[in-house]
């Protein structure tokens, strides 16, 4: 983590920044925040901001933001594997596979015994088929899947390749399902929640989530807004 106070040059020539994004907050509210933050305290009129991977407004964690020069790694850093954990809550499901939506559906649960879960969570490790959510910011004819959504069309959304490399699950608190997932780009976890809710003859649907680790980066290592401001320098300096 960075523990000096940032020059203005060094916004300029590039860095990379790990933020822990706060609940309710979207992935370009923290970008736009920070953007504000360096041309205020810089004095920059403009300067390159990006987030490398969208994280959900009901989800906190890893956020990697990059500025300058570095904006063009974001491609690379949005490859990379991804860790996170978090909570299913199975019996129930919601339209967007989270709790941005209400409960639509109840199903039952007294049939699913810990071997059945963790021979099902088996089934997930992999290269994988995985429908994303309708709920989402891919396009479809030029237009984001959550606008069609929220307009209450029906709209056909294709499954994809994505591959899960770990997936534990601790039942200790059923019916929530504690779980850590490492798994490639393009996955879904509101998507992993609900297939695994099918999976398991019932219903389920993400609860809680927080990204832990991109590739190499961990959310240990990310500062919140309010340590970020105080590495700022002040108007005065410059």
């Amino acid at each position: 983590m960075h523990n000096k106070e940032f020059t203005p040059e060094e916004f300029k020539t590039g860095q990379v920044l790990l933020f822990d994004k706060p609940l309710n907050w979207t992935s370009f509210q923290v970008v736009n925040k920070v953007r504000w933050l360096i041309r205020k305290s810089c004095n920059i009129k403009k300067i390159k901001v990006g987030h490398a991977g969208t994280l959900d407004p009901l989800a906190t964690g890893l956020l990697i933001i990059c500025t300058g020069k570095f904006t063009k790694t974001i491609p690379d850093l949005q490859g990379q594997i991804k860790e996170y954990t978090g909570t299913f809550t199975l019996g129930a499901t919601t339209p967007s596979f989270d709790l941005e939506t209400e409960i639509d559906q109840d199903f039952p649960t007294k049939h699913i015994s810990e071997k059945f879960l963790q021979d099902t969570s088996k089934k997930f490790i992999g290269e994988i088929e995985q429908t994303p959510p309708v709920f989402s910011a891919l396009k479809k004819d030029g237009k984001r899947l959550y606008e069609y959504a929220r307009e209450g069309k029906e709209v056909e959304v294709k499954s994809r390749k994505v591959e899960i490399s770990e997936f534990e699950i601790d039942s200790s608190n059923f019916p929530q399902i504690g779980f850590r997932v490492v798994c490639s780009k393009g996955t879904y976890i509101r998507s992993l929640a609900h297939e695994f809710g099918q999976a398991l003859d019932s219903g389920a649907h993400l609860s809680e989530l927080r990204r832990t680790a991109i590739g190499d980066y961990s959310v240990e290592e990310a500062m919140d807004i309010e340590s970020f401001e105080k590495l700022l320098p002040s108007r005065e300096n410059n």
